[in-house]
């Protein structure tokens, strides 16, 4: 392809000197057949042919262009307004979830203290109630011992007066015996 350039570079070259040599540009006119009223409406009809095609091609196109430019930087740009807020929401999410996630800490801290404290009221009122079940088996044991006491110091008495009648020998009378049982009642009871 290359050779083919240069053939016709050379042939090109060949043609301009032989041009310059023959006479100048009127030769050429007239070697070619140029004629001056065809060349001017030549010229006008490419002058009407290029306003029509301006006109109704070029600057209607141009428009759509410009108008499809404009909504391609208007697109563009809510783009760009559309990351802009996407990231600014990405940042507001992230601030809220920090302050979630604090307020969270704060709940689990404050639901800790109240679990703990409602668990020392309980062990604490289960401790008291168990001190005053105990306290109330001692009192219930205290009083069933002085209940035993009292009836073994009566049968104790009963079992005196009737060894005592026994060696004696003799019956006693009801005031007698009660005399008696006061009496060992007493000595029973400082000793």
């Amino acid at each position: 392809m290359s050779v083919f350039l240069l053939a016709v570079a050379e042939t090109a070259t060949a043609h301009a000197e032989t041009i310059q040599a023959s006479g100048g540009a009127a030769e050429l006119i007239h070697r070619f057949g140029i004629q001056g009223n065809y060349v001017v409406m030549q010229f006008i009809s490419f002058a009407i042919l290029a306003a029509t095609l301006y006109w109704f091609g070029i600057k209607p196109t141009i428009a759509a262009m410009d108008e499809r430019t404009s909504k391609i930087e208007a697109g563009l740009a809510n783009e760009m307004a559309s990351v802009a807020k996407l990231a600014e929401a990405q940042v507001q999410a992230a601030v809220f979830l920090k302050e979630a996630q604090v307020k969270a800490n704060v709940i689990v801290e404050e639901a800790r203290k109240v679990s703990k404290e409602l668990s020392d009221r309980e062990t604490a009122a289960a401790t008291e109630r168990a001190q005053q079940l105990i306290s109330k088996a001692q009192q219930a044991i205290e009083l069933e011992h002085k209940k035993m006491l009292a009836d073994a110091q009566k049968e104790i008495a009963r079992l005196v007066v009737a060894t005592t009648e026994r060696v004696l020998a003799k019956k006693l009378s009801d005031s007698d015996r009660a005399a008696y049982n006061e009496t060992a009642a007493r000595e029973l009871t400082s000793v």
